[in-house]
C-alpha cells in the first residue's frame, strides 16, 4: 500500500515533538498534526465518508489546511483543493464537477462557500479559529488502505480556454514526487525550516513544501499572503533554510532586502518554478543572498515536479535542468518524433509523476496522454548535455508576418533593463501581419523610463521582427494565486496600423 497520509503517521512516530507547522506564534508539532487529522478523519468516517469520496478544501496557508488535507486522505477520501478567493459560481463548479459532497471552508470565505455549495447540495464545514483544536471525535488512528494507483487529490488546472479540468493525482504520484523533491533536490533533514509562502492549494506548495517537509520531518513556517518585507522578517525569526517560490517572489525579495536588516547566510538552497525565472533575477539573487536558486519545471498534471537543476550537477542559468529521478522527458515535433538537440519542439513527459487523467474527461485525457507520454504544450529545446530550455507555451508563441517570436526571449531582454521590475510579452492582432509583438512592463520603485526608450532598448538587441512595437507601463502586472503573471488578463490597446 502506498497511501499519502502514511507519511504523516510515520513522521509523527519518529519526530512527534518537533514543529511541523508555524504561523506567527502558533506552532503545531507532528504529534499535534497527527492527532488532529486523526480526530477529523474520525468525524468524516462517522459522517459516512467512504473511500474515494471527494471533499473540497477551501482553506488558506494555515495549519488547518494540513489538518484537513491529511484527515481526508487518512479517511480514504480524495482531496479537492480550492482557492479561497473563488466566488460562489466557481465554488459550485468545482464541487459539481468533482461530485464532492463536503467542503471545508475558512470562516473568512464562508459566504461564498455556502452560496456555492447551496447550488450543489454539498455540506459546508466552516473552519474557524477554534474548530480543529476543539475536536473531540474518536480518532481514526489508522490510515484507510488505498491502492497506489487510487486518486488522492484532484487538482483543477487554471486553463486558458474553457473551464478548468481536474487532474487526478494518485497516492503514488504524490508520494514519489515528494520523496524525490525531499531527498534529491532539497536534501531535507528534520533540522530544516521551509518557507511556506506558496499556496498550499496549489501543486507546487503541496508537494515541495508540505508533503516534502512532512516526509522528512522538517518544519514549515507559513505566510498566508506573500509580502516581501514580512517574508524576510519570518525567514530571519524562524531560521528559514529552504526557500521555495516563484519568480515574482524572488524579484520582490531582491527589491526589499536592502535596508531590511535580514541576514541571508542561513539560507541553504532555493527552488524556483511555476514560470520562467529571468536570468537577470537569478544572477542578482545569487549575488545578494549568496544561496543558489535551482530552477525547475512541472505542471499540475505532473504532480508537479518534472525536471530541475540538481544540487549535485552544474547549474545552467535559463535552463529548467534535467528530468528528476524516475522521469523521462523529450522534445518532439507535431508528429511525436524526437527532434535533434538544439531544435525547438514540444516537451513530453512520462514517469511516476504523470497524472492518472482528467477527472470525468476521457477525451481530454486521451488527447493529453499519448502512448504514456504527457503532452505539455510547452515549447523547448534540449542541449547536448541533456538540459532543457523552455522557449514558450505553444499557444503563447507569436507569429508575426510568418516569423515565430517567442515571448520569453523578449522578456529576458526587458528584464535586463535596470528600470524594469516585471515584464510580459504578448501578441496582439494586426491587420496585415497577423500578430504584432506588444509588451507590458511594471517599473521598479522610483525608476523612470519612457516606452520609447524601452522599445529602443529591445530593438538594439534582437532581430527587427521581434522587438515590441507597442509597450505599455502598468503599476503591476496581474498575477494568479502563486504569483505567476497572468498574460491572459493583460489588456493592451491595439497598436495603430
Amino acid at each position: 500500500m502506498m497511501q499519502l497520509a502514511s507519511i504523516l503517521v510515520r513522521t509523527a512516530a519518529r519526530h512527534g515533538d518537533r514543529a511541523a507547522l508555524r504561523l506567527g506564534d502558533t506552532v503545531l508539532t507532528y504529534a499535534d498534526l497527527d492527532e488532529r487529522s486523526a480526530r477529523l478523519a474520525g468525524r468524516l468516517r462517522r459522517d459516512g465518508l467512504a473511500p474515494g469520496d471527494r471533499v473540497g478544501v477551501m482553506l488558506g496557508n494555515t495549519p488547518d489546511f494540513a489538518v484537513a488535507y491529511y484527515a481526508v486522505l487518512r479517511a480514504g477520501g480524495v482531496v479537492v483543493p480550492m482557492n479561497p478567493l473563488l466566488k460562489a459560481r466557481e465554488v459550485a463548479y468545482h464541487l459539481s464537477d468533482a461530485q464532492a459532497g463536503v467542503i471545508f471552508a475558512a470562516e473568512a470565505v464562508a459566504d461564498e462557500a455556502r452560496a456555492g455549495a447551496a447550488l450543489t447540495g454539498a455540506r459546508v464545514i466552516i473552519v474557524g479559529s477554534e474548530f480543529l483544536g476543539s475536536l473531540t471525535d474518536e480518532p481514526h488512528n489508522e490510515v484507510t488502505p488505498r491502492d497506489a494507483g487510487d486518486t488522492a487529490v484532484i487538482l483543477y488546472t487554471s486553463g486558458t480556454t474553457g473551464r478548468p479540468k481536474g487532474a487526478e493525482l494518485t497516492h503514488a504520484n504524490l508520494t514519489r514526487n515528494a520523496e524525490v523533491s525531499a531527498h534529491n533536490l532539497l536534501r531535507l533533514t528534520p533540522a530544516d525550516v521551509i518557507f511556506g509562502g506558496l499556496p498550499l492549494f496549489h501543486s507546487f506548495g503541496q508537494t515541495v513544501t508540505l508533503n516534502a517537509a512532512v516526509l522528512a520531518g522538517a518544519s514549515v513556517t507559513l505566510l498566508p499572503r506573500f509580502d516581501p518585507a514580512r517574508a524576510l522578517s519570518i525567514m530571519a525569526e524562524h531560521g528559514v533554510t529552504i526557500l521555495v517560490g516563484v519568480p515574482t517572489m524572488y524579484g520582490a525579495l531582491l527589491a526589499a532586502v536592502d535596508g531590511s536588516g535580514y541576514d541571508p547566510s542561513g539560507l541553504r538552497v532555493c527552488l524556483s518554478g511555476g514560470a520562467a525565472l529571468p536570468v537577470e533575477v537569478l544572477r542578482a539573487f545569487d549575488a545578494r543572498f549568496g544561496s543558489p536558486i535551482l530552477e525547475g519545471y512541472g505542471l499540475s498534471e505532473t504532480s508537479p515536479v518534472a525536471s530541475f537543476n540538481h544540487p549535485d550537477r552544474p547549474r545552467k542559468p535559463g535552463s529548467i535542468g534535467t528530468p528528476i529521478e524516475g522521469v523521462r522527458m523529450a522534445v518532439v515535433d507535431g508528429d511525436g518524433r524526437s527532434v535533434p538537440a538544439g531544435a525547438v519542439g514540444e516537451i513530453v513527459i512520462r514517469g511516476h509523476n504523470v497524472m492518472k487523467g482528467y477527472w470525468g474527461r476521457p477525451d481530454a485525457t486521451a488527447a493529453a496522454i499519448v502512448d504514456g507520454w504527457f503532452r505539455t504544450g510547452d515549447l523547448a529545446r534540449m542541449d547536448d548535455d541533456g538540459y532543457f530550455f523552455i522557449v514558450d507555451r505553444c499557444k503563447d508563441m507569436i507569429i508575426r508576418g510568418g516569423y515565430n517570436v517567442y515571448p520569453r526571449e523578449i522578456e529576458e531582454v526587458l528584464y535586463e533593463h535596470p528600470a524594469v521590475a516585471e515584464a510580459a510579452v504578448v501578441g496582439v492582432p494586426h491587420e496585415s501581419l497577423g500578430e504584432e509583438v506588444a509588451a507590458a512592463v511594471a517599473l521598479k520603485p522610483g525608476a523612470a523610463v519612457t516606452v520609447e526608450e524601452l522599445r529602443e532598448f529591445v530593438k538594439g538587441q534582437v532581430a527587427a521582427y521581434k522587438y515590441p512595437r507597442h509597450v505599455v507601463k502598468l503599476d503591476a502586472l496581474p498575477k494568479g494565486p502563486t504569483g505567476k503573471i497572468l498574460k491572459r488578463e493583460i489588456v493592451i490597446p491595439t497598436p495603430a496600423r
